[in-house]
């Protein structure tokens, strides 16, 4: 699954994992480049996988 990749001035963001969307990127999701592409997780989906994140596990080992 992938998300929108918002530049400066974008809309949204869009969470990779569970789809949640949030005007502009708050300070409190995570930003991740994966095989060259960036996502962006919300904080409940961060919390939720926090060890495989500070593992550097890709996002689809989680």
């Amino acid at each position: 699954m992938s998300s929108s990749a918002p530049g400066p001035g974008a809309p949204g963001a869009v969470c990779a994992r569970c789809g949640a969307t949030a005007d502009g990127v708050p300070a409190t999701w995570l930003c991740s480049v994966e095989n060259g592409t960036r996502q962006y997780f919300c904080e409940r989906c961060a919390r939720d996988h926090i060890r495989a994140i500070e593992s550097r596990l890709d996002s689809s080992w989680w």
